[in-house]
């Protein structure tokens, strides 16, 4: 990836690994035995795909006109979302924010958060999301691990 990721991610991953909570959000993971779910493999080409959509007219976010500013997907939804960090020139990993695109359409959040922040505010309802689908805060809470069965 060329840079450093925050340190509550790899926390997060270290505690937890790939996989989906409350049955709705995926969380990437650097090498995960999955290609589905590896970071790495996930972003491979994605900001390019993003610079040709704005070339088109599609809107960039504002947050994103800074030069040297990027995105780096971490997560996504079963409805499609993608979850980002807001990469920004200079900014230590531990700072990057949350950036939230709806699926399959131009629609973006920014959420001054970090990533572990905003997913456990989504998780428990303490954070409310516009795009997100609306089945958060589930009932439950679960984790189920990459490759373990459904």
């Amino acid at each position: 990836m060329g840079t450093a990721l925050p340190a509550d991610y790899r926390d997060l991953v270290g505690a937890f690994g790939a996989g989906l909570f409350d049955g709705h959000v995926w969380l990437l993971e650097p090498d995960s035995p999955d290609a589905s779910h590896d970071l790495v493999a996930d972003n491979d080409g994605r900001m390019e795909d993003f610079e040709d959509f704005w070339e088109m007219g599609e809107d960039k976010p504002e947050q994103l006109e800074e030069e040297g500013s990027r995105l780096v997907a971490w997560g996504s939804t079963y409805s499609g979302e993608v979850l980002y960090w807001l990469v920004r020139p200079g900014a230590s990993p531990d700072a990057w924010t949350v950036m939230v695109n709806e699926s399959r359409g131009p629609r973006w959040e920014h959420h001054d958060l970090t990533c572990t922040a905003f997913l456990a505010g989504v998780l428990t309802g303490r954070v409310r999301s516009g795009i997100l689908a609306s089945r958060l805060p589930a009932p439950e809470h679960s984790f189920r691990p990459v490759g373990a069965e459904a």
